[in-house]
C-alpha cells in the first residue's frame, strides 16, 4: 500500500500582530476587537506561494532526494504565474531534473487534498516516488475579519511504496458545488458567504456522511482515530464533527490559527506535517479537507516514522523561528495591498530576457556552479576555464549544486540608497565552505544584525518583478542559518 514516506513544511518568519491590525481598522469596524489576539504568518517582500513551495520541499527532502523520483504535483490558488507550470520551476530550482511529470492543481481549497489523494494514486502500485507540495499566500481586503484569519505556510511530502512513514488505509470524496465564498476571474480577493449557513447547510451536512462512509470502508471505528485534523475557519466545527463520529475529544488537533493563521489550499496539509512529527509508530490519523464537498483520508503511521526527522526542523521548527511583526503597513507594502511613491530609483524597466533565462535555466533557478574535474576548485557561476590560478584548466568543469552548501558572510553592506521594497537593502560577499563565492542579497536579516562570519543558507526566493508585463525572476539569496543558532 503507498503512503506517505517523508514530509516536511514552512511557515514565514514573520507574524504579524492581529493586535496592530486591529488598532489600525478597529475605528471602521470595531467587530475585529474579537480577534486580536495571537499573530498571522506573513511573508516577506520576496516570498510567494512558489517560494515557499520550494523550502518546504527542502524540509522533505533533505540533502539526499530519492533518485526514482518521477512527478511533483504544486497546489495552489495564488500561484504566481496564471500560465506558465509552476511546478516545473519549483523542480528545475530543487534541481530534480528533467525527466518528471510536473503537474498544477487549483481553483479550489480543496485542491491540495484533492491533489495529495490523485498523487497517492499515482504512486500506488509504480515504481518511482512522487513529490507533492501545497502552498497558499491569499489576499484579503483590508479590515475585514480575514485579513487576520488568513496566513502564509506551505508543505511538503514524497509518496511512494517503500520505506513508508504514513500508510494510507482508505480515502473519501465528496463532490459537491457548496459555495462558501468564492474569487472571481480579475477578483483580487474573496468573497465570503454567512458563517451560520456554512456551518450547519455544509460542514454538518457533508461531512459526517463521508467520515461515516470512509470509517465503513476501512473498518476503522471512530474510537480508533488517534488524531484529527480538520481545518475550519469557524469554532467548534472539527469537535462537532468528530463528537458526530465517534472520535475523542482530544484526538482533535490544534487548527494553528492562533500562531500562524489559515494557509488556505495548504493548510489541512501543513497541520498533517505538523501531526506527523509528533506521532508515533501505530497512530491513525483522519484528514478532512473542505471546498465544494470534502476530502477524506485515513493514515497509520509505521515505526519507520520513529527515526524520521524533516531536515529543517519541520512546521514546528519554522513555527518557532518567528520574528514579531507589528508594523500593519508593511504587511500592505510587502502585499501590493497600498499604492506607495517607490522613488524615482524604482523606474527600472526589468524585463526578462526569455532566450537567457533558459539557456541559463540551471545556473539561475538551480543556482549549479562548477567543479573543477583537475583540480577540484569550485566555482559559481561556472565558467570554461578554471579560477584557480595555479590550474586553468579549459572546460573541466562539471556540474555543482550550491543552494545547500553552508556558506558565511565575508563582508557586507547596508544600502539605504537603492530602492527596495523593505530597505535599506543588504548584500555582501558570501563565502561557501566547499570554495568559491559571491556577492549575494541577504534576506530575512535585521537591520544591526548582520556580522562577519555570521553562518548563512542560500534561499530561494524573488529577486525582482516586472510589474509592466507580470513576470517575476527568481534567483538565490542569503538568510541566516538558524540550524546554527
Amino acid at each position: 500500500m503507498a503512503g506517505i514516506t517523508r514530509f516536511g513544511g514552512y511557515v514565514p518568519r514573520l507574524r504579524l500582530q492581529r493586535k496592530a491590525v486591529v488598532e489600525a481598522n478597529g475605528w471602521f469596524n470595531p467587530g475585529l476587537a474579537g480577534l486580536a489576539k495571537g499573530e498571522r504568518s506573513m511573508c516577506n517582500w520576496d516570498e510567494d506561494s512558489l517560494t515557499m513551495a520550494v523550502e518546504a520541499a527542502r524540509d522533505c527532502l533533505g540533502e539526499t532526494p530519492p533518485e526514482d523520483l518521477r512527478a511533483i504535483y504544486f497546489a495552489s490558488t495564488t500561484m504566481p504565474f496564471d500560465d506558465r507550470q509552476n511546478a516545473t520551476v519549483a523542480a528545475t530550482a530543487l534541481n530534480l531534473g528533467e525527466d518528471l511529470r510536473t503537474i498544477d492543481l487549483t481553483s479550489s481549497q480543496r485542491a491540495g487534498t484533492s491533489g495529495l489523494i490523485e498523487a497517492l494514486e499515482n504512486a500506488e502500485g509504480r515504481d518511482g516516488t512522487v513529490m507533492f507540495l501545497a502552498a497558499d499566500t491569499r489576499d484579503t481586503a483590508a479590515s475585514g475579519p480575514q485579513e487576520l484569519q488568513m496566513g502564509d505556510a506551505a508543505a511538503a511530502f514524497t509518496l511512494g511504496n517503500d520505506n513508508v512513514i504514513a500508510e494510507l488505509l482508505g480515502t473519501k470524496q465528496v463532490s459537491t458545488d457548496f459555495v462558501d465564498h468564492y474569487r472571481g476571474k480579475n477578483r483580487d480577493f474573496d468573497y465570503n458567504w454567512e458563517e451560520r449557513w456554512i456551518r450547519d447547510e455544509g460542514y454538518f451536512k457533508i461531512v459526517p456522511p463521508a467520515v461515516q462512509a470512509l470509517l465503513e470502508k476501512t473498518g476503522v471505528s471512530g474510537a480508533d482515530i488517534d488524531m484529527l485534523v480538520m481545518p475550519a475557519l469557524i469554532r467548534g466545527v472539527p469537535q462537532r464533527i468528530a463528537k458526530m463520529a465517534g472520535i475523542r475529544d482530544e484526538a482533535v488537533q490544534d487548527n494553528l490559527h492562533a500562531v500562524m493563521g489559515e494557509s488556505g489550499t495548504a493548510h489541512a496539509l501543513v497541520m498533517l506535517s505538523k501531526a506527523l512529527q509528533n506521532a508515533g509508530p501505530g497512530k491513525t490519523i483522519l484528514v478532512i479537507g473542505w471546498g465544494q464537498g470534502c476530502d477524506l483520508m485515513l493514515f497509520r503511521t509505521t515505526d519507520a516514522i520513529a527515526s524520521y526527522k524533516p531536515s529543517l526542523g519541520g512546521v514546528e521548527g519554522y513555527l518557532a523561528r518567528r520574528k514579531e511583526e507589528s508594523n500593519y503597513n508593511r504587511y500592505l507594502a510587502f502585499n501590493d495591498l497600498i499604492d506607495r511613491d517607490k522613488g524615482i530609483r524604482a523606474e527600472v524597466d526589468a524585463q526578462t530576457a526569455l532566450t537567457t533565462l533558459y539557456r541559463n535555466r540551471k545556473k539561475v533557478l538551480g543556482f549549479i556552479g562548477g567543479k573543477c574535474k583537475k583540480c577540484g576548485t569550485v566555482q559559481y557561476p561556472k565558467s570554461h576555464i578554471c579560477v584557480n590560478p595555479n590550474c586553468g584548466e579549459w572546460k573541466s568543469q562539471e556540474d555543482y549544486p550550491f543552494a545547500d552548501e553552508p556558506c558565511t558572510v565575508q563582508s557586507w553592506t547596508a544600502d539605504g540608497l537603492t530602492y527596495s521594497p523593505d530597505p535599506p537593502t543588504h548584500f555582501g560577499m558570501v563565502t561557501f565552505q566547499a570554495g568559491g563565492r559571491l556577492m549575494a542579497d541577504l534576506t530575512d536579516v535585521d537591520k544591526g544584525k548582520v556580522e562577519v562570519g555570521m553562518p548563512l543558507r542560500m534561499v530561494f526566493r524573488v529577486k525582482v518583478e516586472d510589474e509592466r508585463r507580470g513576470f517575476k525572476k527568481y534567483f538565490w539569496k542569503a538568510a541566516p542559518d538558524h540550524r546554527a543558532a
